[in-house]
């Protein structure tokens, strides 16, 4: 244990060893020993600042201004008056499904577009005649776009 160290635990837990940590406890207690003039001093200046922090305490707000809070603060909304669609009125119904409805939707929604979008480049590839590129092996062809097996004779 160094004197360096020994203030840095001091200064960051205090002069109380029951708070210093457990792994350097004994090491730090030992050193307090061997060099108690320089311990106490530190200690000393800690346990001041300890005091000085363990003295602070927040009052109980009164009754008054608990009042004046609760008066300033806004009415809650009532759940009766905010427009409901007719849907989420009907017996048996609660509002709680409404967000299963809508995922639902959503879901079947992208299933849609994703059938429409592949129906047309299908349909498109067979109207134009234009092979699919993945009929086209891209390994086969080189960077200036043409075959491989055109080179094969060079």
């Amino acid at each position: 244990m160094t004197p360096e160290r020994f203030r840095a635990i001091v200064d960051a837990y205090g002069a109380d060893a029951r708070h210093w940590p457990a792994a350097e406890r004994a090491d730090a207690s030992a050193w307090a020993d061997q060099h108690r003039s320089e311990a106490d001093a530190l200690l000393a200046e800690a346990a001041r600042l300890d005091a000085w922090l363990a003295s602070d305490s927040v009052e109980a707000p009164d009754a008054a201004f608990i009042e004046r809070i609760m008066a300033s603060a806004p009415a809650p909304a009532r759940a009766s008056a905010r427009k409901r669609p007719r849907w989420l009125t009907l017996p048996g119904w609660r509002s709680r499904h409404a967000g299963l409805w809508w995922s639902g939707a959503a879901f079947a929604g992208v299933g849609l577009i994703g059938g429409f979008a592949g129906a047309f480049a299908v349909s498109f590839f067979l109207v134009t005649g234009t092979p699919s590129p993945a009929s086209e092996s891209s390994y086969l062809t080189t960077g200036f776009g043409g075959n491989a097996a055109d080179w094969s004779g060079e």
